[in-house]
């Protein structure tokens, strides 16, 4: 008596995603290996050194810094503030198209800031940059929202129009 299995009979077949990944991974290895075991040989050759140009002596950027009590750096110099503006004239002259980065310390007052700015223009200097850092990262704290009470013993913001 013969009985039949109650697990269906399946004929063996070959799976090939299995062959394609072995085969992948092997082409892979003997790149890798095959790579690694070449020696590059070449002729030692002095080359020139590239030089650039000549400096010319002009400034094309210059960094202007307005501090408390109207202290006024170029280039972390400090200037004078009656020799601001002839120094403004020179570096105009040096270099018609030279570029400002024009930067104020948070506890610089406003108009000393706007009296650097006109003698920049008045030398007819155009190319001018602005530094300007966000309100919160200066004291640290977050700025308040808008229309919120201002914080104790702040002084009440001006009237609007």
């Amino acid at each position: 008596m013969q009985l039949s299995s109650p697990v269906p009979h399946k004929r063996a077949r070959i799976e090939i995603i299995p062959l394609i990944d072995i085969m992948f991974f092997l082409l892979a290895s003997f790149m890798m290996v095959s790579l690694s075991q070449t020696h590059m040989k070449g002729i030692r050759v002095n080359l020139p050194a590239a030089q650039g140009p000549p400096p010319t002596g002009q400034l094309d950027f210059v960094t202007v810094k307005v501090l408390e009590g109207n202290a006024i750096f170029f280039n972390n110099e400090f200037v004078q503030d009656d020799q601001v503006l002839p120094r403004l004239f020179e570096l105009h002259r040096g270099n018609p198209d030279v570029k400002l980065s024009l930067s104020a310390a948070p506890k610089a007052v406003y108009g000393d800031v706007v009296g650097v700015l006109d003698k920049i223009r008045q030398v007819g200097i155009t190319k001018v940059g602005y530094q300007i850092r966000a309100a919160s990262g200066v004291g640290g704290g977050s700025a308040a929202p808008p229309g919120a009470p201002p914080p104790q013993g702040a002084p009440p913001p001006p009237p609007g129009p």
